[in-house]
């Protein structure tokens, strides 16, 4: 028999019509086991929420406010062997729960990701991670964006989002390597997901993202460790301080980042934003484009 699945989908009930795509795109998946969605209302009352149809729940966050209490309120909620996430914005493939099922039971994994498309600004970019699974050692060198959280699918009971996290930031990062020093991710390298970053509440809450990397940093200590890993999150330090304005701190994340890295790409865009030359959000749009972040 096929395993239960529940889907858990948060959402601030502000995008009706995005969130009855990504709740459509879910209940027509093919896939032969017993299927449960939860659609978690985050900061308002089930009542206000539209564009959810029936037979899906709709269910108030009943913890901490934000993604990862909805998150963890939705997955309290089913009785499923596995759990998966997808954002309110996002849309499933056809075929993407049965080939990331179909992979876990092959290779006898915990964890499942898949590749993505990326849309942005009309355009979609394919981001795929080149190989059939993920370890933590990849997840500290790089994000990794194709392993996004709405690909995520893992055995109910295995980890929970953690709530502490600032403003919801890195929740997913962090889920994500947490399950990996367990066990390396399947990954099933097709573009599964359909990620649209318009929308998306997280990418300019500047002062969110540098408490949430400084978060991540105190969590897992290997990420100072990597020459990569280290000037990746320092760079985006420093953009996220140049973003804000703050031009001394942005530049002392820079020469952070060069110390662990050369050639560390975040470095001339932040500056570049630090000294007026172009700014934050031209930058992102640019990069959104090609389906790439900071």
């Amino acid at each position: 028999m096929s395993p239960s699945v529940g889907v858990v989908i948060p959402t601030r009930g502000d995008r009706p019509s995005l969130l009855r795509q990504a709740v459509d795109a879910v209940l027509l998946q093919d896939y032969p086991g017993e299927l449960q969605v939860v659609v978690v209302a985050d900061g308002r009352s089930p009542h206000d929420v539209a564009g959810v149809p029936r037979p899906v729940r709709i269910l108030p966050n009943t913890l901490t406010p934000g993604l990862p209490g909805a998150r963890n309120t939705g997955i309290a909620a089913c009785g499923t062997d596995l759990i998966a996430f997808c954002d309110d914005d996002d849309v499933w493939l056809p075929g993407k729960l049965a080939a990331q099922v179909r992979a876990l039971d092959e290779a006898g994994g915990e964890f499942a990701s898949c590749a993505i498309e990326v849309e942005h600004g009309g355009r979609r970019v394919t981001r795929l991670a080149g190989a059939s699974s993920v370890s933590a050692g990849d997840l500290v060198r790089s994000r990794m964006m194709m392993v996004h959280s709405s690909t995520f699918l893992f055995a109910r009971g295995l980890l929970w989002p953690d709530e502490s996290a600032p403003g919801g930031q890195n929740e997913d990062w962090d889920l994500a390597l947490r399950a990996a020093k367990r066990r390396p991710l399947v990954h099933v390298d097709r573009p599964l997901v359909l990620v649209r970053w318009a929308g998306s509440h997280y990418a300019v809450r500047w002062t969110d993202r540098i408490a949430g990397l400084e978060w991540m940093l105190a969590r897992h200590p290997e990420l100072a460790v990597d020459p990569r890993g280290a000037a990746r999150v320092r760079g985006q330090l420093a953009f996220c301080h140049a973003a804000l304005g703050q031009r001394r701190a942005a530049v002392r994340w820079a020469l952070r980042a060069l110390a662990a890295r050369l050639w560390e790409p975040r470095v001339p865009l932040a500056l570049a934003v630090a000294s007026g030359l172009v700014t934050a959000p031209t930058v992102l749009s640019a990069l959104h484009d090609r389906g790439h972040g900071i």
